[in-house]
């Protein structure tokens, strides 16, 4: 049997895990009789893709990327619609569509499954030409995406200081949704397409969506209040997002969005500047990736940041628990009451993030 060809695309300044061993542990674990390989590292921002490009030019089954979401999504972009597989070795915070496919999270794991070789065809969608694996949106997402792409440190933490200090400014926009059942108008907090269901480190947008059926999960999600946040954001860690009443959802090979001024949207993550009108579409079975066979059998065990945070999101349930009990038979000693939780749960909030910078 002909040996397959495999190059592993590592960015050594990447996601969040050093990489200095993993060389090492590819050439200790990786099943030589089954592949050859050469190992590439990136220089500058791009050269994912330009290496992933050789890889399909040069008849590679496989092209690997070893490092965080941005470094897999620039590999992922560059081999749609050939011949190469994609296989991920996740060194990131997020690693989103990693966890969306349950794989492992740690690079020993992660050669075992390419070891093992299954390789599906699966699902890929389209923005506006963009090519993105898990998820595209606009709103808020894309808001504290540009936040984060801008804050001077990343990981999880940043992540969550960005979306309390952020959360209560940001204004709802309205939105016009056109697809093959007609056309809506909605005014949203953001709006999300989902080919993948998270957004990564455990935070379920879509926790039904497939990669396997042709259709993308488009997520409506409805102006809150800082009360309802707390439900908000326990839901999407819970992964039963879609049962929240602040969520509408449907499925969809095509949408057209139509907003009232040009903005900011993201893309795996990736926020850039578009224009009022969205074109996002499926790409069915575009895609070849290294997948876990026994992903079905395994539970993974929520991370430290899914903990942690919902740890803190549940001290602020409890506190959006006692203003509904309040609610009942308003007064005004009862609004006076209410007034005073919501000055709580401000104060809970303060803690978040005073706990986070530590």
């Amino acid at each position: 049997m002909d040996k397959k060809k495999i190059v592993f695309i590592l960015n050594p300044i990447s996601g969040t895990i050093s990489k200095a061993g993993i060389p090492n542990l590819i050439d200790t674990i990786l099943d030589k009789d089954k592949f050859c390989y050469t190992i590439a590292e990136t220089k500058y921002a791009g050269h994912a893709s330009e290496l992933a490009r050789k890889a399909v030019e040069e008849n590679y089954d496989i092209a690997v990327a070893v490092g965080g979401d941005g470094t897999v999504n620039e590999v992922a972009r560059a081999i749609v619609n050939t011949h190469t597989a994609l296989g991920i070795i996740p060194c990131g915070s997020g690693n989103g569509l990693a966890r969306h496919l349950m794989l492992p999270l740690n690079a020993k794991g992660a050669i075992e499954v390419i070891n093992k070789c299954e390789i599906h065809d699966l699902d890929y969608g389209v923005i506006n030409s963009m090519p993105f694996f898990c998820t595209c949106g606009m709103g808020f997402d894309a808001f504290i995406s540009m936040k984060f792409a801008n804050a001077g440190k990343r990981g999880p933490i940043t992540y969550v200081e960005n979306v309390l200090k952020e959360g209560l400014k940001y204004k709802p926009e309205t939105y016009i949704i056109e697809d093959e059942n007609g056309t809506k108008k909605h005014e949203a907090f953001l709006i999300s397409i989902a080919n993948a269901s998270q957004y990564g480190n455990d935070a379920y947008i879509a926790p039904q969506a497939s990669m396997r059926d042709g259709l993308m999960d488009i997520i409506i999600m409805e102006p809150f209040d800082m009360l309802e946040a707390a439900q908000v954001s326990i839901d999407m860690f819970n992964k039963t997002l879609d049962k929240n009443s602040k969520i509408k959802t449907f499925r969809s090979k095509h949408v057209r969005i139509h907003r009232t001024e040009p903005g900011v949207i993201h893309y795996d993550g990736d926020p850039i500047m578009a224009d009022s009108d969205l074109d996002i579409s499926i790409r069915e079975k575009g895609i070849k990736i290294v997948t876990n066979p026994d992903a079905d059998r395994k539970k993974r065990q929520p991370s430290k940041m899914q903990s942690a945070f919902s740890e803190f999101l549940s001290s602020i349930h409890s506190a959006r628990m006692e203003v509904t009990d309040a609610v009942k038979g308003v007064s005004e000693e009862v609004a006076s009451d209410i007034s005073k939780q919501g000055k709580k749960v401000q104060q809970i909030s303060k803690t978040i993030q005073n706990k986070l910078n530590l």
